[in-house]
């Protein structure tokens, strides 16, 4: 099986004044499709550089890295842009949305792109709504949503594509507990119908979700380790009752 993500000695470098910063150094690592892996590490270990070379939003000083047996590196920029579009989807911790654009509307975004016509492509959106369970909100502009259903927004935007991967950067930091596990929850049904993730995460509670755990520190790999992960849904059942939903 092609793994979906191989590199060899990732290295990225920034020039700093007369010297350089080394964010990330020598990382060679393989996922297979349909995983479900946390990057953990402080601020500055490297973990965000990672995520943004895996998503083709920077370059690599040094070493390869393959997403689904296609070697990033050569490609151009348009070929990149295509890449993206067709197998990444991703996830910010500030969501990132539209604020005079409705939730149909943002999610429809990344098909524009691609130049679908506008009736399939809302078609799309409107079932990736559904699918975060927000088919009676697919009309309310960011600001008439909660933190959560903004969140979930932005997954359906992600998934609209069906990419391989969903690249999530602290997805579940600007939100409260409950919301995150909801949040963790939608990941791992996404995951069992064999959407790839990869999430960035400084918070051992949100890694526990995950199968498999990189930890960084001072732009090196120092741990791969794999575990049973936790039940996302099962812990938010286990909550004391709220006043209000996600």
């Amino acid at each position: 099986m092609t793994a979906l993500i191989e590199t060899t000695g990732l290295t990225k470098h920034y020039p700093a004044g007369e010297g350089v910063v080394v964010a990330l150094q020598d990382v060679s690592l393989s996922i297979a499709p349909g995983r479900f892996v946390a990057a953990m590490g402080p601020s500055g270990s490297g973990k965000s550089t990672f995520l943004n070379l895996i998503g083709c939003l920077d370059r690599a000083t040094r070493g390869s890295y393959r997403l689904m047996g296609e070697e990033v590196e050569v490609l151009s920029h348009d070929r990149l842009a295509d890449l993206r579009s067709r197998r990444l989807g991703f996830v910010f911790q500030s969501f990132n949305l539209l604020p005079r654009a409705d939730a149909l509307a943002n999610v429809e975004l990344p098909l524009i792109y691609r130049g679908m016509p506008r009736r399939q492509r809302r078609e799309r959106a409107a079932a990736a709504l559904a699918a975060v369970g927000l088919s009676d909100r697919m009309h309310h502009r960011p600001t008439q949503l909660s933190g959560g259903q903004q969140q979930r927004v932005a997954i359906a935007r992600a998934i609209v594509g069906s990419p391989d991967l969903i690249l999530a950067d602290e997805p579940t930091g600007a939100l409260d507990t409950r919301t995150g596990l909801s949040i963790m929850a939608l990941f791992q049904a996404l995951n069992r119908d064999g959407v790839g993730i990869l999430m960035v995460t400084h918070d051992a509670d949100v890694a526990r979700f995950a199968e498999r755990v990189l930890r960084f520190r001072d732009g090196r790999l120092i741990a791969d380790e794999t575990q049973t992960p936790a039940d996302a849904a099962a812990a938010l059942a286990a909550l004391p009752e709220a006043d209000a939903a996600a």
